[in-house]
C-alpha cells in the first residue's frame, strides 16, 4: 500500500484501526522523498533521523489509546518558520546556517498533536517572490510539469504536498504566497484571517500581512491542520483573543441559501480564458447544490498591487534592517564597520530582496513618507472597506486563485512587473485582513492545475470550509495528482 498518496483522515483511520503504525508512513514517504525529490527540489533540508524517533513517540501514544488526529503523520515546514535546533534559512544566504534555539507556536501546537517533522522545504528568498525561483538555493519545479514554476513564496511547501512528499505542509501567506502555489499545484492552501494563527516565531516579512496557514490534499485536512495551529497566543500582540470553533464540523456537504459575490474586478482583460471558464462552472456547480450568486464591486481592487507593494515593502525595509552581519547571520569582513555593514547586505541578500528593501526604504524616506506610505495606509483601509460592503450583501466571495496556471521556469524574471502581477487576485485580501482558500477547481491545457478561491468575513473560516468541502465532494479535482 502506498501510505504517501494518503490524507491525515484516511491514515489517523487507519493508525486507530491498528492497521499501520507511524514508523509505516515515515518510511514509506521518506521513500516517496527518495524517488522524487531530486526532480521537483522541494526541500531545503530534512530531518530524517529524528523524524523516525518522533514516529517511535507516535507509535507509544498510538498504543495507549492516545492518537490524535495528527499523530504521526509527516508534515513538512516552509523554511521561515523557526523550529528548536533545525536550520532556519528563510532561503537566503543571510541565514545559511542559523539554528533558532526556540519554536514558533505553530511547531509548539503541532508537537503537541505528535506530529512528525520531514524538513524544511524552499521558499523564494524571504518570503518574497511568486515562483520559489528566488531562492538562494536553486529553485523548486513544479511536479505537474517540471519545466514550470509551483508558484511562491510557499512553492516547497505546495510542491511538496502536491507530490505527495509529505502529507500536508505548513507555508506563511503575505499577498498569496499559500493560496498561489497552491493553486498551480493543484491542492488546498488556506490563509486564516489575520490574527487567527500565531505569527511568534515566523520570520517578518510584514508583520502586519503575514499568516501562517496549511496546504493540504484536500479540504478535510485543512480543517484538521487549522483545529491544530490556530488560537491565541500570549507571545504574540497581533494574536486575536477571539473563540475558536472546531473547524471539522464545518465538514458539511450543505450549501443552501449560500449568497456567492462574483466581483467584475476579478475578471478582467489578461486572464487565462479556461481559468475564467473553470471558475465560471465551479459558481453554476454551486448554484445547482443550493447557492445563489450575484455580481459585486470591489471598486478599490485596481489599486492593490501598487499599495501592496509600498506597504509589504516598507516593513520589510524596517524588518529585515537587523541583517547587518553584527548579533547573527552571514558576515562580510569589511575595513571598517559601515563597510562590514555594507558588504555584508550587498553579498547577503539576492536580488529580489535588495529591490523591495529599496523600494520600502525610499516610500519611508523623508519627503516621501506622506506622498507613499501614509497614502498606501488610506488606500488599504478603502480597500478592506470595499469588502465590509461586500459582505454585507454576500456570505463569501468567489474569484480565480491566479490569471494563469503555472508559467515557465525563467518566463518572468526579467520583469518583476510581470512577476508582481501573479498575485493580483490574492493580494487585497491581505491588505484587509480576511481569510481566504483556494481549491482546485479544474485543469488547463498541458494538464496543468487551476485553482478557485474563497473568501469570507474576519474569523469566518468555517463558511469558507463548508463552502469548499461542498464543492470538492461534488467533484473529483482534489483526487487528481501529478504522473511523477
Amino acid at each position: 500500500m502506498e501510505l504517501y498518496k494518503l490524507t491525515i483522515h484516511e491514515l489517523h483511520e487507519k493508525i486507530k484501526n491498528r492497521e499501520i503504525t507511524a514508523k509505516d508512513i515515515a518510511s514509506d514517504v521518506f521513500k516517496r522523498i527518495d524517488t522524487v525529490e531530486d526532480k521537483v527540489k522541494a526541500y531545503l533540508s530534512f530531518v530524517r533521523d529524528e523524524a523516525f524517533k518522533q514516529a517511535e513517540d507516535a507509535d507509544k501514544e498510538i498504543k495507549a489509546g492516545k492518537a490524535k488526529p495528527l499523530t504521526g503523520i509527516p508534515i513538512a515546514i516552509k523554511d521561515n518558520i523557526c523550529i528548536d535546533g533545525v536550520k532556519t534559512t528563510c532561503a537566503s544566504k543571510m541565514l545559511e546556517n542559523f539554528i533558532p534555539p526556540y519554536d514558533a507556536t505553530v511547531i509548539t501546537k503541532l508537537k503537541a498533536n505528535g506530529y512528525i517533522l520531514t524538513g524544511k522545504t524552499n521558499m523564494d528568498e524571504f518570503a518574497m517572490g511568486s515562483s520559489t525561483e528566488n531562492s538562494a538555493f536553486g529553485a523548486t519545479r513544479n511536479p505537474y510539469d517540471l519545466e514550470r514554476v509551483p508558484g511562491g513564496s510557499s512553492g516547497g511547501s505546495a510542491a511538496a504536498v502536491s507530490a505527495d512528499e509529505c502529507i500536508a505542509a505548513l507555508g506563511s501567506d503575505t499577498g498569496g504566497s499559500i493560496r498561489q502555489p497552491a493553486a498551480l499545484c493543484g491542492v488546498v492552501g488556506m490563509k486564516p484571517t489575520y490574527g487567527r494563527v500565531s505569527r511568534y516565531g515566523l520570520v517578518a516579512f510584514a508583520s502586519s500581512l503575514d499568516q501562517i496557514g496549511p496546504i493540504t490534499k484536500d479540504v478535510t485536512d485543512c480543517a484538521i491542520m487549522m483545529n491544530a495551529i490556530s488560537g491565541h497566543d500570549k507571545h504574540d500582540s497581533t494574536s486575536a483573543n477571539v473563540p475558536l470553533p472546531d473547524f471539522t464540523k464545518s465538514l458539511i456537504k450543505d450549501i443552501k441559501g449560500l449568497k456567492i459575490g462574483i466581483p467584475d474586478e476579478y475578471f478582467i482583460e489578461g486572464i487565462d480564458p479556461e481559468i475564467e471558464k473553470s471558475v465560471m462552472d465551479a459558481v453554476k456547480l454551486l448554484e445547482g447544490l443550493g447557492a445563489k450568486s450575484e455580481r459585486i464591486k470591489l471598486p478599490h481592487t485596481g489599486y492593490a498591487i501598487a499599495t501592496y507593494y509600498i506597504l509589504a515593502t516598507s516593513e520589510a525595509s524596517s524588518n529585515l534592517a537587523r541583517y547587518d552581519g553584527v548579533k547573527y547571520g552571514f558576515r562580510v569582513k569589511g575595513k571598517d564597520l559601515i563597510d562590514m555593514y555594507m558588504e555584508t547586505r550587498a553579498k547577503g541578500f539576492g536580488s529580489e530582496v535588495k529591490r523591495r528593501i529599496m523600494l520600502g526604504t525610499y516610500a519611508l524616506s523623508a519627503g516621501y513618507y506622506e506622498a507613499f506610505y501614509k497614502k498606501g495606509q488610506q488606500v488599504r483601509t478603502l480597500i478592506k472597506r470595499d469588502f465590509d460592503e461586500a459582505f454585507k450583501k454576500v456570505d463569501v466571495i468567489i474569484t480565480p486563485t491566479s490569471p494563469t496556471p503555472a508559467f515557465k521556469i525563467g518566463e518572468k524574471t526579467a520583469d518583476p512587473l510581470q512577476m508582481y502581477l501573479s498575485d493580483i487576485f490574492t493580494i487585497s485580501v491581505n491588505l484587509a485582513g480576511f481569510p481566504a482558500a483556494s481549491i482546485p477547481c479544474g485543469f488547463a491545457k498541458g494538464n496543468l492545475p487551476i485553482g478557485l478561491q474563497i473568501i469570507s468575513k474576519p474569523f469566518d473560516e468555517e463558511t469558507i470550509i463548508r463552502a469548499a468541502y461542498t464543492f470538492e465532494q461534488s467533484t473529483d479535482w482534489h483526487k487528481k495528482r501529478p504522473a511523477i
